[in-house]
């Protein structure tokens, strides 16, 4: 239990780029937990070097920061920031899941949709780096999917999750979907 009588738990994020993934750790903040983004550790060292946070950019900054400090190294920043009732927003890394289960409180929730309304999605934010087209998405996507342990390997992480989402609707879809999969531990 937490301070406030709450049960304690500590809620994962994977799934592919335009998932939903935000929108789900804003659902869970909204109902009290804290937010930590492993991405956000990535911004950190991106801007660090003065660069830009491209997507292209954080992903050679989580690689190199994985193969210096082991591929679970931003799960365990994490670790030491949780403070009971916790959001762990873009785990993209088996190893990183691994480190995260040492807290028993820690569920993995995937979000996930298909590639066409993720790439509509990434369309609408305009992050740089995410492709103009569906072709240009779904090619950056696979190659995402590769068995260097120190980079990304969200499709392994994805085969870890407890839980399940589908985000092919509205943000209350979403909201209603989570709070369905999460029940009483909410």
């Amino acid at each position: 239990m937490t301070s406030s009588g709450a049960p304690r738990l500590v809620v994962g994020l994977t799934g592919p780029n335009a998932a939903g993934k935000g929108v789900a750790a804003n659902c869970l903040v909204a109902r009290g937990f804290a937010y930590h983004s492993l991405s956000d550790i990535l911004r950190e060292a991106v801007a660090s070097r003065g660069l830009p946070p491209t997507r292209e950019n954080l992903i050679e900054m989580g690689n190199e920061v994985r193969r210096v400090g082991g591929a679970s190294v931003l799960a365990e920043r994490a670790l030491e920031r949780l403070t009971g009732r916790d959001v762990v927003d873009s785990i993209r890394n088996p190893s990183e899941v691994t480190a995260l289960r040492r807290d028993p409180a820690f569920i993995l929730l995937a979000v996930d949709a298909p590639i066409e309304v993720r790439f509509e999605r990434s369309r609408r934010r305009s992050r740089p780096g995410d492709g103009q087209t569906l072709a240009e998405f779904a090619e950056r996507e696979q190659r995402e999917r590769g068995s260097d342990p120190a980079a990304q390997q969200i499709h392994l992480t994805f085969g870890m999750a407890d839980l399940e989402v589908s985000n092919q609707g509205t943000i209350a879809d979403l909201e209603r979907a989570i709070v369905a999969a999460l029940g009483d531990r909410l």
